[in-house]
C-alpha cells in the first residue's frame, strides 16, 4: 500500500507519531496540543513562551486554517501585529463530540496533506 492508499486511521497516526517524536517528548499528543503546534506554525513567529489570551488565539487560528478547505473559513490577512486573521463564512454543522472530533481530526490530516507533510 503506498501513502496515498492510507487510510485515515493511519494518516492520524502518522500524525501523532510527527509530533509525539518533534515537540511532545515522547508523549502522545492529543487534537488540542496538535492544534496549538498547528497555530504556531501558521503564526510563523517561532518558539517562544505565550500568554494564555495568545495561546487560545492559536488554537483558534489552527481551527480556522484546518477548516479553511472545507469553506468554514477564509484567510483575511495579517493584523497589525502579524497574526493570521479569517473571516467566518458558514456555520460548522451541529455535531455530537466525536463527530466534533472526527471533522477535526480530518480538517488536519487534510492540513498535512495539502502541504505533503505525508
Amino acid at each position: 500500500m503506498n501513502e496515498t492508499e492510507l487510510s485515515a486511521k493511519e494518516k492520524w497516526a502518522a500524525i501523532e507519531k510527527f509530533f509525539e517524536e518533534n515537540f511532545t517528548d515522547g508523549e502522545k499528543p492529543d487534537l488540542d496540543t496538535i492544534l496549538f503546534l498547528i497555530g504556531v506554525q501558521e503564526l510563523g513567529k517561532g518558539k517562544r513562551r505565550f500568554k494564555k489570551d495568545d495561546k487560545v488565539n492559536l488554537l483558534h487560528i489552527a481551527v480556522c486554517r484546518v477548516l479553511e478547505p472545507f469553506g468554514y473559513y477564509r484567510f483575511d490577512g495579517l493584523d497589525k501585529d502579524g497574526w493570521p486573521q479569517f473571516e467566518f463564512l458558514e456555520p460548522l454543522p451541529e455535531l455530537k463530540p466525536n463527530e466534533q472530533t472526527i471533522l477535526m481530526k480530518n480538517a488536519v490530516i487534510q492540513y498535512f496533506e495539502d502541504r505533503e507533510l505525508f
